[in-house]
């Protein structure tokens, strides 16, 4: 089993960006998806972004156009490219890699915006 961990969080204002890299102590190419959660204080935890091992990629709406996903099976890397940071950003977010119907996670790494 894959070990994931995250870095690239921080304290930002609105407006910025921020890279957040998850890197795995494994191969990832055969993870069915990689995938960014976040969970806000008092919120559930949610989907941000997939990327499949077909290619495909999915976004949530509200990030959608602002965030990028980006998968280096080569280097058992996923990344997550933020741009135009709301403060309805702000959360701690998790990297996680499905295998079939198991899912490894990271221990996260957090992410504030400032207005």
């Amino acid at each position: 089993q894959v070990q994931l961990v995250e870095s690239g969080g921080g304290l930002v204002q609105a407006g910025e960006s921020l890279r957040l890299s998850c890197l795995a102590s494994g191969n990832i190419e055969s993870a069915d998806s990689m995938v960014w959660y976040r969970q806000a204080p008092g919120k559930q935890r949610e989907l941000v972004a997939s990327a499949r091992s077909g290619g495909s990629i999915m976004y949530a709406p509200s990030v959608k156009g602002r965030f990028t996903i980006s998968r280096d099976n080569a280097n058992n890397a996923v990344y997550l490219q933020m741009n135009s940071l709301k403060p309805e950003d702000t959360a701690v977010y998790y990297c996680g890699a499905i295998f079939g119907l198991e899912a490894t996670w990271g221990q996260g790494t957090q992410v504030s915006v400032s207005s």
